[in-house]
């Protein structure tokens, strides 16, 4: 399983990832977004941002 990758130039920090996550392993941090160990690679995150800035192909 991999992690979601964070496009920053794309991400406006709304926090719409990290809100969404079922085991809070997504943090709003002030210039990133951080995913920790315990990502379960659900896919919840790339579906609700509005800008496409999450994936989790590796991309």
């Amino acid at each position: 399983m991999s992690k979601p990758c964070i496009d920053l130039d794309a991400c406006m920090r709304c926090g719409a990832c990290v809100g969404t996550c079922p085991v809070n392993a997504m943090f709003l941090k002030e210039y990133t977004v951080e995913v920790n160990d315990d990502c379960t690679s659900c896919g919840l995150c790339e579906k609700v941002c509005p800008v496409g800035a999450v994936s989790l192909g590796g991309e």
